[in-house]
């Protein structure tokens, strides 16, 4: 039995649990800024479109990710950016019709533009001509877009890029570098895109891709070989006064070249070799794509290095030297190599041009091209004497392709196999 004094003992309170709300602090973000450039601007103004600075130096100085740059109408010193937009928030420079870079930046005293570990960047629309280097360069980051810009009688390079991954050249004119290339993509960063740009008069190759193995610097990795490129839609004449290819190749491996026209040049028109690189150019698709040399150019296509597994369908594939011709390809090359369908010389060697093979000896010596045909200039184009490459109403190539590994568009957009079946060369008629 429970007494009454117990029942009127107060019990202790137990103590309350407190509930503790736990906030999670919010990301920090900043606007998205959009700020001007003008060559009547001043640095110390506020960047606005009503107040906007004169130095592109002073807005590389300043972007954040997801910030643009609106470049007005002028003459200017060119810039170095080091700071990264990300893959949803790139950093935009746009240039006005009318801007050009005739000075380099204040950073190196070298190149126009310089993106220096500046990653998920675009560069678009300016014209770079005279830089004692590059007029654009790209090094050691990812993600880059350089596209619609004119790079005009630079020293060295129009564009260069290093251990730039992931980068995308497109819609550029890259013409008459002094003393090597056009477009330069090197030192081993994989799954460049380089497409639509139009490459002339540059002393050495119109595009170079070298994976360049010895080459190290700020403690990159260096596996000598790019891979995962595509090189498509590029207008690419009159390279190659000093040697090279309008489309050289040295360690590039598993990449696509498709629906590129290469004429006049006076060098080798595409080139899978290594000399720089780890090892050959190997397993590579070049595919329609049409090649007219000089001349005084080399051989159409040179495969050299031990450069294995390529495969050439649908090509144009002639050179106006008096002893060069269609392939030019060596013995340690051979293995899994695939040509077929194409438009050829009856001239191709297998010992690098010491001796020639007609096309029914190249068939026997090496099972390839059984489909290919043998046609001139005049019979395949439009005009080639004057640049028009596109194909005449009864040229042999017209249906004379193959779809297999066939790109679903030609060099202008316009859908493939438009009649009977797929033309060879860059064009489809």
């Amino acid at each position: 039995m429970i007494s009454l004094s117990r029942l009127l003992t107060r019990r202790k309170p137990r103590p309350r649990m407190r509930r503790r709300l736990r906030f999670e602090p919010l990301e920090p973000r900043l606007p998205l800024s959009t700020f001007y450039v003008d060559p009547n601007g001043d640095d110390a103004a506020l960047g606005t479109e009503d107040a906007p600075w004169q130095t592109l130096q002073r807005a590389a100085d300043a972007v954040a990710p997801g910030d643009t740059v609106v470049v007005r109408a002028g003459e200017y010193a060119g810039f170095n950016l080091t700071t990264s937009g990300t893959p949803d928030q790139p950093i935009t420079f746009q240039a006005d019709p009318g801007v050009v870079i005739d000075g380099p930046n204040s950073w190196n005293g070298l190149d126009g533009i310089n993106l220096e570990g500046a990653s998920y960047a675009v560069i678009d629309g300016f014209t770079v001509i005279g830089m004692p280097r590059a007029g654009i360069r790209s090094v050691l980051n990812q993600g880059v877009t350089i596209r619609n810009n004119i790079t005009d009688e630079n020293g060295v390079w129009g564009i260069f890029t290093g251990w730039s991954e992931d980068v995308t050249i497109e819609h550029n004119v890259a013409s008459r570098s002094v003393t090597e290339h056009g477009i330069y993509v090197s030192n081993s960063a994989d799954n460049p895109v380089i497409r639509s740009n139009i490459v002339w008069g540059n002393y050495a190759s119109g595009i170079q891709i070298n994976a360049d193995a010895s080459a190290v610097w700020d403690g990159q990795d260096n596996d000598g070989i790019i891979t995962g490129a595509l090189v498509e839609g590029n207008i690419i004449y009159d390279n190659g006064w000093g040697g090279g290819a309008a489309l050289n190749n040295d360690g590039v491996q598993d990449s696509v070249f498709r629906n590129n026209l290469l004429y006049g040049n006076h060098a080798s028109g595409i080139v899978l070799y290594a000399a720089d690189g780890a090892d050959g150019s190997k397993n590579n698709l070049v595919v329609n794509n049409t090649i007219v040399n000089a001349d005084d150019g080399r051989w159409a296509v040179y495969i050299q290095s031990g450069s294995t597994g390529n495969t050439l369908l649908n090509n144009v594939l002639y050179s106006g030297h008096w002893y060069r011709g269609s392939i030019d390809i060596g013995p340690d090359s051979l293995p899994g190599f695939t040509s077929d369908y194409n438009v050829v010389m009856d001239r191709f060697t297998l010992d690098d041009g010491d001796s020639r093979l007609s096309l029914a000896d190249w068939q026997a010596a090496t099972g390839q091209d059984e489909h290919s045909i043998m046609a001139t200039p005049d019979e395949l184009f439009v005009d080639p004497w004057s640049g028009d490459y596109h194909l005449a109403a009864a040229s042999p190539a017209i249906d004379a392709g193959t779809s297999f590994d066939a790109p679903d568009v030609d060099l202008e957009g316009r859908p493939r196999a438009d009649g009977a079946g797929w033309d060879i060369g860059a064009y489809e008629s």
